[in-house]
């Protein structure tokens, strides 16, 4: 269960064909003094944010904490976050999604929605979704940008545990900026995929693959440099005040160095 301005959600149940239909919501908004409020804070099932200790002065930090198993076959899930003009907000996860095969034939759905108003920050870093042996799932995220907005967004994706074959994985993220198109791509891996995606032009063997996006309005006068980081990144500028990273790697841990380091030292992102 979640709270939210002091009311107790329930988990829902899962239904006769063992689906689960859950929402969490967050909104955060300037506090008026200096800092970051988070008015809407509620999660139902699976999903339940959480209000900890913030990293910057100013800024909120949620974290999404995992309630219960999911999302297994037929789960449908999804979160929804808004952060108003001048808000700062940091989203966290307590611990990698895992995509589970279910009794359902039906694949899972996750999907995202950020909205970021003019001079508002978001900082998007759940933890990497794991797609296990048996499992499909159907992933989205889209992000809302005013033209002034800030946004540093990272996914991950880990193709089956140690030792395992991976499911199939469907991920799209969609950005738009001021109403105008930013970034619009999609993958799909794993057992079931089209031929090629293990391939060398894909992942090239490789068991985890992840990006990072960074939006901000500085890019317009500064924009970064298209450049190679190592074997398997790469950093492009996007046709707007933003950068992204792609990557591939042999697990989750050399991913997650790969990322952070472009983070920290290529964008200087604190």
């Amino acid at each position: 269960m979640a709270t939210s301005a002091g009311r107790t959600l329930e988990a829902p149940p899962r239904d006769d064909a063992s689906r689960v239909r859950a929402t969490a919501r967050i909104e955060a908004r300037p506090d008026g003094r200096g800092g970051t409020a988070l008015p809407l804070l509620a999660g139902s099932g699976p999903l339940a944010p959480r209000r900890t200790r913030s990293r910057q002065p100013g800024e909120a930090h949620v974290t999404l904490v995992g309630a219960m198993s999911a999302p297994l076959g037929g789960d449908r899930l999804a979160i929804d976050v808004t952060v108003t003009p001048g808000a700062d907000l940091r989203v966290t996860a307590s611990g990698a999604t895992l995509a589970l095969p279910g009794t359902h034939p039906a694949p899972a759905h996750y999907d995202t929605r950020l909205t970021v108003g003019d001079g508002a920050t978001l900082r998007w870093l759940p933890e990497p979704v794991v797609s296990v042996q048996g499992s499909e799932l159907r992933q989205t995220t889209v992000a809302e940008l005013a033209s002034a907005s800030r946004l540093l967004l990272r996914e991950e994706q880990v193709l089956g545990r140690h030792g395992e074959l991976s499911g199939r994985l469907t991920s799209r993220l969609t950005v738009r900026r001021a109403g105008r198109p930013l970034l619009d791509q999609e993958l799909d891996c794993g057992t079931g995929a089209a031929a090629g995606w293990d391939g060398p032009a894909v992942l090239a063997g490789r068991r985890a693959v992840g990006q990072l996006l960074l939006v901000q309005p500085e890019f317009e006068r500064s924009p970064v440099r298209q450049q190679t980081l190592g074997e398997y990144a790469a950093l492009t500028p996007l046709a707007g005040p933003a950068a992204l990273v792609t990557a591939v790697a042999p697990d989750a841990l050399t991913l997650r160095t790969i990322l952070e380091t472009a983070a920290l030292d290529l964008l200087d992102v604190r």
